[in-house]
């Protein structure tokens, strides 16, 4: 993903067939591991989804651990996982299954399109007692998520939070994208953020605030939305950088893009070279941005979401003193 960033081009787009068309849709795949991931033994991963796989391996990186490794064991971790179509394969082969026929359709199927399977299989996998939850919604579910694990580990419900966004690749997304947000091209994957409440020699940013949410209404369109969002954050400076949702769609991006046109610093969009994955590619917004902080780049981050239909939030993110 940072070597992608780094290059600032967008990745190569290969076909994805579509039932009943000869030309096929377009997506950025996840590329698969060079070797097979020891986490794909535990008994709750052997017959779960793509987005399972994606969760766990962006919550190893996370955590610090190598995608290879066994469960570290952690039962005071918080999981927040948020989506947006969330196990959408499953749910399409389980449904396709009935409509051939309702009486050979596998029940093992089913679990795997329950919106909150991966987050279940994330916290058994670490073995983990502490709170647990999905948040489903658009792209700026994830920014609502930090902002939940902020409030647990301020409680003092958890001693640290995971907080991971993913979406997995399927012919039904990708023709939803190209019908809702023309020029955008699908991508899958995950990203996740470790959130600890004392400061530690391995943190790479403060999170210092998270806006309110502005949810799109018939009295508050998208444009209007961003600009409340983008009045919440700090105007920001030459060395800070904006992490905004750009999705190479000029029409979806036009009310983000008007709303920080006098931002003065450095700004990049992931999903513009990564995919449109939704609560991924937020996720991946807010890893891109600490990492960014976390090597020096800049003093600060906004981290700017005006997701796919529901609502406008944003993220303060700084360099830690430490």
């Amino acid at each position: 993903m940072l070597s992608a960033l780094e290059k600032n081009e967008p990745l190569p787009a290969y076909p994805l067939p579509r039932p009943g068309w000869e030309k096929p849709l377009l997506a950025r795949f996840v590329p698969a591991p060079a070797a097979r991931p020891a986490f794909l033994a535990h008994p709750r991963v052997r017959r779960a989804g793509a987005i399972t796989h994606y969760v766990i391996a962006a919550a190893l990186e996370a955590l610090g651990e190598p995608v290879s490794s066994e469960p570290p064991g952690a039962a005071r971790i918080g999981v927040i996982v948020g989506v947006m179509a969330g196990g959408v394969s499953y749910s399409r082969r389980f449904y396709e299954e009935i409509l051939k026929d309702p009486a050979t359709a596998s029940p093992l199927v089913f679990p795997e399109t329950v919106f909150n399977a991966p987050a279940s299989h994330l916290a058994a996998f670490l073995g983990s007692d502490a709170n647990c939850c999905t948040l489903v919604g658009d792209d700026g579910t994830f920014l609502q998520g930090l902002a939940l694990a902020a409030r647990w580990l301020g409680d003092g419900q958890v001693d640290r939070c995971l907080v991971v966004g993913a979406e997995e690749s399927d012919w039904i997304v990708a023709d939803a994208i190209r019908l809702f947000h023309p020029g955008a091209v699908h991508g899958a994957g995950a990203g996740a953020v470790l959130l600890g409440k004392e400061p530690g020699s391995r943190a790479l940013a403060e999170l210092a605030a998270v806006t309110d949410s502005f949810p799109f209404t018939q009295r508050q369109p998208r444009g209007v939305a961003a600009r409340k969002m983008r009045a919440q954050l700090p105007p920001g400076g030459r060395n800070e950088l904006l992490c905004a949702s750009s999705r190479g769609a000029r029409r979806m991006d036009a009310a983000e893009n008007l709303a920080w046109s006098d931002w003065a610093g450095a700004r990049f969009a992931p999903r513009a070279i990564l995919g449109e994955a939704f609560v991924a590619a937020a996720a991946w917004q807010c890893a891109a941005a600490c990492d960014a902080l976390g090597r020096g780049q800049f003093a600060a981050a906004n981290v700017s979401v005006v997701g796919a239909n529901q609502q406008a939030i944003g993220a303060r993110l700084e360099k830690p003193e430490s």
